[in-house]
């Protein structure tokens, strides 16, 4: 058997292995992985029933039968949703630049941009009729990704009313092993605190979820 002939067969080799892995280990290998949302949807949202809630949250927010966030909350009947709440490019993820607030056309929620002059923060005023807050927004992984910045001020803001924050968990995109790059100095937490939220490699290498108990703690 020559070489090219020898490394196919032992490509197939671990091929099969990994097929009888599978198959002894009872799960499927096109098992979903499920998110936050869709854990809380199974819930029937249970946990946020009869709340008013504020919702941190963007274009990502989506069921795996691409259903969005705020779709499930406005049309489920134990909660209420009163605020939105959106980070950098807004909420279809499309603006450049600062992001004024507005209004959810479809049910009338308004919509405060948590990415211009002096509002970077959730306020008092924005947060009073909120009993809870979720924050369900994709993170790519980066430490200068200001997502995760805003996911740090929206525990603030909820600590500072002595409110529940519920952050809906998704994958890290880039996997959750890698930890790589420097980490941000004390002039760049002090500098350019949206971009450096805390002192942490590039790439992070956690989840939303991850980081909202680090923040926390």
């Amino acid at each position: 058997m020559n070489k090219t002939a020898k490394w196919h067969a032992g490509i197939l080799s671990r091929f099969l292995i990994a097929i009888a892995f599978v198959a002894l280990s009872g799960t499927p290998a096109w098992a979903r992985v499920k998110t936050g949302l869709d854990v809380l949807v199974e819930q029937g949202l249970a946990p946020l029933a009869g709340k008013r809630i504020g919702l941190v949250t963007n274009h990502t927010a989506i069921t795996h039968d691409r259903r969005h966030i705020i779709d499930v909350f406005t049309s489920a009947p134990n909660v209420k949703l009163t605020a939105i709440f959106t980070p950098e490019h807004g909420l279809l993820g499309a603006a450049q630049g600062e992001v004024t607030s507005s209004k959810h056309e479809p049910s009338g929620v308004p919509i405060y941009s948590l990415y211009q002059k002096g509002s970077y923060r959730p306020t008092p005023e924005m947060m009073a009729n909120v009993d809870v807050l979720v924050y369900d927004i994709q993170d790519i992984g980066a430490r200068f990704y200001t997502y995760i910045t805003t996911l740090g001020y929206a525990i603030e803001a909820a600590a500072a009313k002595g409110i529940p924050i519920y952050v809906l968990d998704r994958p890290n995109p880039i996997n959750g092993t890698a930890v790589e790059g420097p980490l941000a100095d004390a002039r760049h937490l002090q500098e350019r605190p949206f971009v450096a939220y805390m002192r942490m490699p590039i790439r992070h290498g956690m989840t939303v979820g991850e980081l909202a108990r680090m923040y926390n703690a």
